[in-house]
């Protein structure tokens, strides 16, 4: 028995998701394996589902592991888990006593959570059994059974716990299965053949779906050489050095049909892009990390809108900022300046390549800001700049430094704390967070610019932006790296109205407020970016709706979510690699791909 390597399971060179060929271009052969999913799941069906396990709801506190008994498409099955949940996975070996399989359970005993895969030919194996029906009596137990007529059924008898059987053994059999067991598909079947005394003609459970589905652009009513475009647009942009490499994927209501790495992580080296690879997100932060925050606390009464800046920040009451209400700085209407180049003030004694208590504020790789450097000039510098344009729409990175604190106090915890505990750990997003060297490594993430003006180093994991890297790495307008698929679940959250999982996270109008537009004077809503109504600007894209929200990021990301098309797009590169250069822009290649999309939905 052995745990097995994610990392080998999930980085096998292969650009695209695992999932059914969601990235794949062929309108013949994915007709043909979507064909065969429906198939799959016309025939897979949910038994023993009493205490409602499946689908998996809470992701919160409940460490999951995937059991694979021998089971030849684990690959495949704990990849498609590892979209929903961060899932470690086991093997056991078939010639390994019953002596392992009890060390194998007890190297499971952190979890709370078990999911065994096996194949019908093993299901009447007892050491198999036991190990099954021991594990049940202190776990949550969700059984995976593949192939076979359903005769292999009625060795489970005296089993009480969720049991996912498919008549199929085969890689697509292996990609429908964990969809049902997080709710990315609904269970629908039941058994047409009764097989033991409890198994009997009729059983089944119906559940209903909740999560993202992986599955291929026929799925929607989408052809997929109609997609091809998007393979040109990129190697446009990666032959221009607009950016070394990208990744984009597209959720069309609510199943994933595109999901495709191009290039490598920098001009000067083979490593290629992968979709689970983790980028600085850029100003993409203000929308996934401070702008869920402020929502969240305007719910919980916490927080009013339209109450002025200094009653939640007291250093603001003695400076220009006071009396300025909260609604005008999420609008960027406040006045404030755009931004203010605070690495450019640095002096000797301000910083240092060794950590000590004077310099305990990691910026980079062999940097470290000394202490009270935000507390003493930064922040003071923000509060008391001087207010210009109040009222007009000015983009200012300074909005969202001032919400970030706004959060922290009525939070009470740091905002890098509140978003992964409020957001990303329950909604099952696995990358996405600050400070992502702290949790991965450096190889999982993309390196942006080779800086050779501030930090002097290769930045990889350390945040692009010189003012959040200053503040140490999380900051209300940057900071935030994720993976495209983390993006993808919570941008799915907000198209469907604060709801995903089985879990609401806002109301309905708290996600139409913050989104829709809020502005006399400019495009914006509450925090998102929004359609252009000037159709010479064509942003985001010439196609998008009127509906459309989302963000860009400097880095070169944005994510777009269409209403009127159920649409969600992530795109995620590293254009500032290895210096910046504003070709992704001028080249429209963000855009140009949204309207791809868009052209291919009917």
């Amino acid at each position: 028995m052995r745990k097995s390597n994610l990392a080998a399971l999930l980085g096998l060179g292969l650009a695209c998701t695992i999932a059914a060929g969601a990235c794949a271009q062929d309108h013949s052969k994915n007709e043909k394996r979507f064909a065969e999913m429906k198939r799959i799941s016309s025939a897979t069906v949910l038994l023993n589902n009493d205490s409602k396990t499946v689908p998996i709801v809470v992701l919160k506190d409940n460490r999951i592991a995937s059991v694979s008994l021998m089971f030849a498409h684990r690959q495949t099955f704990d990849s498609l888990m590892n979209k929903y949940a961060k899932v470690d996975a086991f093997s056991a070996d078939l010639y390994r006593d019953s002596a392992n399989l009890n060390t194998l359970e007890d190297d499971l005993k952190f979890y709370q959570t078990v999911v065994v895969s096996l194949n019908d030919s093993l299901a009447t194996t007892g050491k198999y059994l036991n190990f099954i029906q021991n594990l049940s009596q202190t776990k949550k137990v969700i059984v995976a059974l593949f192939g076979g007529n359903g005769r292999a059924l009625a060795a489970f008898d005296n089993f009480r716990a969720p049991l996912i059987w498919s008549p199929m053994n085969n890689s697509e059999a292996a990609s429908v299965v964990p969809q049902l067991i997080f709710g990315g598909m609904p269970a629908t079947q039941r058994l047409k053949t009764g097989f033991s005394a409890r198994y009997t003609a009729g059983s089944g459970f119906s559940t209903e779906k909740i999560r993202l589905s992986y599955t291929v652009p026929e799925a929607v009513g989408i052809n997929s050489n109609s997609l091809r475009e998007i393979d040109n647009i990129a190697a446009e942009a990666i032959a221009q050095r607009a950016a070394p490499g990208m990744v984009v994927l597209a959720v069309k209501d609510g199943q994933v049909i595109f999901n495709k790495a191009y290039g490598t992580h920098t001009y000067d080296t083979n490593v290629p892009d992968r979709v689970t690879d983790i980028f600085d997100l850029a100003s993409v932060t203000k929308v996934t990390a401070t702008t869920p925050s402020v929502m969240r606390l305007v719910e919980q009464g916490k927080l009013n809108l339209d109450t002025n800046i200094g009653a939640y920040i007291p250093r603001a009451r003695a400076t220009p900022m006071n009396a300025i209400p909260v609604r005008e700085v999420m609008l960027h209407q406040a006045g404030f300046i755009p931004y203010i180049p605070f690495h450019n003030a640095i002096k000797a004694g301000d910083y240092s390549s060794d950590s000590s208590a004077l310099y305990p504020t990691k910026v980079a790789d062999n940097y470290y800001i000394r202490k009270g450097f935000f507390r003493d000039y930064m922040w003071p510098k923000m509060l008391n700049s001087p207010i210009k344009t109040r009222g007009k729409y000015v983009y200012s990175d300074i909005s969202m430094y001032v919400m970030k604190d706004i959060v922290e106090h009525l939070a009470e915890q740091p905002l890098d704390q509140y978003t992964q505990e409020n957001f990303y750990t329950p909604l099952g997003m696995q990358t996405a967070g600050f400070l992502p060297r702290n949790r991965f490594a450096r190889e999982k993430i993309v390196p942006t610019e080779n800086d050779t003006y501030f930090r002097k180093t290769l930045l990889q994991g350390y945040v692009h932006d010189q003012g959040a890297g200053l503040v140490g790495g999380v900051s209300g307008h940057a900071g935030l790296f994720s993976s495209a698929n983390d993006l993808a679940i919570i941008y799915q959250m907000l198209l469907n109205r604060g709801s995903y999982g089985g879990t609401r996270y806002f109301k309905p109008e708290t996600v139409d407020m913050f989104t829709q537009k809020q502005s006399d004077v400019s495009r914006r809503g509450l925090g998102f970016d929004r359609w252009d109504p000037d159709q010479t600007k064509n942003y985001p894209s010439e196609l998008s709706s009127p509906q459309t929200y989302g963000h860009t990021g400097y880095t070169g990301t944005c994510v777009w979510v269409d209403p009127a098309k159920g649409l969600v797009y992530v795109f995620l590169s590293n254009r500032v690699n290895p210096t910046v250069t504003d070709k992704l822009i001028n080249m429209r290649i963000r855009g140009r791909i949204q309207d791809v999309l868009l052209k291919a939905i009917k």
